[in-house]
């Protein structure tokens, strides 16, 4: 299946045959992470651990389960998510005092702790994350990566003195995301939601959005600004300079595999994944071309200049399998391998190693004393490249209108009062979503698409996937 034929079977194919998760596991939505998969994931683990480590955040874990009646104290999150949850009613074939459920996100399994933990100015701000599995009940189809009910999931938790300081938190999100996109090689938009489509208790939202190649948008993540909207509920308090208790600000800030269906969605192309280098299990790949007569030769260098590639840092593998090379060159671009090095015969010959980026299919001939140089270097202009092109695509997939007639398959910015009713004028005649508008500041100068009253602001509209 093509890409541009088909996009949703291309993806549920890409998938399947990169062999990135198991679908057969008997509970629709909860799937088995395959090694390959895994591997991914965990990379994209890592860097959020780095980023969120070197800004003074603490890695928690707790646990999965959370009482029914801590879950109720935040009348407007259970009001959100209690179509969602699974129930936990028997312990072995006694019922429960009070019902447990399966965390479909944390607030009200830590916060409870968290009036705990927080007791005087001295202990703020208090920021912490965790990286653990939630449940949600997904209605709708299930997709791999994409909508599954049990989600491996990031999400910070910070507590702050005021509003200001849980403002600057939220500013550091932003921060951290940008370094993190860079990694992932992943364009996106910060869209604040509606109030109508803000997360259930908090006190505004901000979205993460990307743009897939069907012209669907794609959520990765969520910042959030609660204010007091929780600390009051759980009893979150401290106490200042002066001795009086306040109530602290929150924040939170979450992702999900989703990062890892984006990934494939995005770089994919007919040939199969195309990963970053930095989430890459294997960056660079060695081929031995093998002649008669010169197989000795040549797969002794090619173990050498694999020690040689190993030794710098650079994630490599060697192919060394009994098979011809154009099956090596289709099992390592359908795997997304960034760089290919292939070294035959004429190469020893001429002191020369092929070089073939995954991304475009480039080839080139680097002399064999800069091949780890070279390889460094190559793997950064990749990385630039994905992202830049990425970058480009998701901008050619928004169009610009002042009016909600004869739309096309894309992205859509257009012209909003702020006003509720014409907010789902907008939506219900689109039939698309509204995003929300940039946090950025973005110039806009229209009217809205339905009142026609001016306005500097524009939003953000699209068909969700």
């Amino acid at each position: 299946m093509k890409k541009g034929e088909d996009f949703s079977e291309w993806y549920n194919e890409i998938v399947e045959k990169a062999n990135l998760t198991d679908k057969r596991y008997p509970i629709k939505g909860m799937n088995v992470w395959t090694p390959y998969g895994w591997k991914i994931m965990q990379a994209i683990d890592s860097h959020i651990r780095e980023e969120f480590d070197a800004t003074n955040h603490q890695e928690v874990c707790f646990p999965l389960l959370i009482p029914e009646d801590q879950f109720a104290k935040e009348k407007a999150h259970i009001k959100g998510f209690d179509s969602e949850v699974f129930w936990v009613t028997h312990a072995g074939l006694n019922p429960l005092d009070v019902k447990l459920l399966l965390r479909p996100t944390s607030e009200t399994a830590m916060y409870p702790i968290f009036s705990l933990w927080v007791r005087s100015h001295a202990d703020l701000p208090l920021k912490t994350y965790q990286i653990v599995n939630t449940f949600r009940y997904e209605t709708k189809q299930t997709r791999a990566f994409i909508r599954v009910r049990e989600i491996h999931f990031f999400e910070s938790h910070t507590c702050h003195a005021d509003f200001e300081d849980a403002e600057r938190q939220v500013k550091e999100d932003y921060d951290i995301l940008a370094v993190l996109s860079r990694k992932w090689c992943l364009p996106y938009r910060l869209l604040k939601r509606t109030e109508w489509d803000k997360f259930p208790g908090a006190f505004y939202t901000v979205g993460i959005d990307t743009l897939l190649p069907s012209g669907r948008s794609l959520q990765l993540g969520s910042i959030h600004q609660y204010m007091e909207n929780f600390s009051k509920p759980y009893e979150i308090k401290y106490e200042d300079e002066n001795g009086e208790h306040k109530y602290v600000h929150q924040t939170t800030f979450g992702m999900s595999e989703r990062l890892v269906g984006a990934v494939v969605a995005i770089h994919g192309d007919d040939k199969g994944l195309v990963l970053p280098p930095d989430i890459a299990t294997t960056q660079v790949v060695i081929v031995p071309v093998l002649a008669k007569g010169e197989t000795e030769a040549v797969s002794k260098a090619a173990r050498e200049l694999f020690d040689e590639v190993k030794a710098a840092g650079i994630r490599v593998r060697l192919d060394e399998r009994d098979v011809r090379p154009g099956v090596k060159y289709y099992d390592w671009e359908l795997k997304g391998v960034p760089l290919r090095l292939e070294l035959g015969k004429r190469d020893m010959e001429k002191e020369k190693v092929t070089f073939v980026r995954r991304d475009t299919g480039e080839k080139s001939l680097k002399g064999r004393g800069s091949v780890v140089q070279d390889a460094k270097a190559m793997l950064e202009v990749v990385a630039k490249d994905m992202l830049a092109r990425a970058r480009n695509e998701m901008d050619d997939g928004v169009a610009t209108v002042d009016s909600l007639d004869k739309l096309p398959e894309k992205m859509i910015r257009t012209g909003w009062c702020g006003g509720e009713d014409c907010g789902h004028e907008i939506e219900a005649r689109s039939d698309m979503d509204i995003l929300g508008t940039p946090v950025d500041g973005e110039k806009f100068d229209g009217k809205c698409v339905i009142c026609g009253k001016p306005t500097k602001v524009p939003i953000y509209m699209a068909r969700a996937m």
